[in-house]
């Protein structure tokens, strides 16, 4: 039976990847890359360099497939999430058919963790259930920005006693986050952070964490929200894409 792995790579540096997620790196016969355009082939790069790092005496061939079109600002974000999917859902299928023999593994090299706002598990789960082509998938988990971002400004995620709250920058823009004590922010679009009542409140922000490109800001928000504001503008049009994540604390 055909097997896919989906393997946890760590946010962008090739040392953030467990020696699970090694030894599964060495299993594998075709790894399957979806194709996000010419701006985010440094995404691609990365995990290029995890293969050729890690990969020691066996053959391997990499399969590429476009991503398919989405629509970024929706009437209806659930409906063009799900149509987004459905359109993955098949190529996910064709590769699985078409490029991973009956016998062989095949893997996904997921961005950070494969169990936080990543739709690879969604996705395969849909290939099954379409019932054309049997196969068996494992998650080998992997570093989160979340885990990286407090390792860089060498903190803990909360204060004894304290909960933590994980969720998107859209949600936090429509108002749908609690009160935040501990809120770590991912997927912002733009910033988020100016919806947040900014009087008492620190940020410790961090783009492209484990990149050659890492930036990080910290301090009180009213103070440094313009400042990364004007960094995320100036660093989308640099390197034609921005992946930041933050957490917003109760001083």
């Amino acid at each position: 039976m055909r097997k896919v792995l989906v393997i946890g790579i760590g946010p962008g540096n090739a040392d953030y990847i467990t020696v699970q997620a090694i030894k599964a790196l060495n299993t594998v016969d075709a790894f399957f890359v979806i194709d996000k355009g010419p701006d985010k082939e440094m995404l691609n790069r990365v995990r290029t360099q995890i293969c050729d790092e890690h990969i020691r005496n066996r053959q391997f061939r990499i399969v590429t497939a476009r991503d398919p079109e989405r629509d970024r600002n929706p009437a209806d974000y659930r409906t063009a999430v799900d149509e987004w999917h459905q359109k993955r859902t098949g190529i996910y299928e064709r590769m699985i058919i078409d490029e991973l023999g009956e016998n062989e593994c095949g893997a996904f090299l997921v961005w950070g963790d494969p169990s936080l706002y990543d739709s690879t598990i969604r996705i395969l789960d849909d290939v099954s259930v379409r019932g054309r082509v049997p196969f068996d998938y494992e998650v080998i988990p992997g570093i989160t920005a979340i885990q990286v971002l407090a390792a860089r400004h060498r903190i803990p995620l909360n204060r004894i006693g304290e909960s933590i709250h994980i969720t998107t920058g859209r949600t936090l823009t429509e108002g749908g986050a609690p009160a935040p004590t501990n809120v770590v922010v991912m997927l912002d679009g733009g910033c988020s952070f100016k919806h947040v009542d900014h009087d008492g409140m620190d940020i410790y922000w961090g783009a492209y964490l484990g990149t050659e490109h890492e930036i990080l800001v910290s301090g009180k928000l009213k103070e440094v929200a313009g400042e990364i504001e004007s960094i995320k503008i100036e660093a989308r049009k640099r390197i034609g894409w921005m992946m930041d994540t933050f957490l917003l604390r109760k001083t």
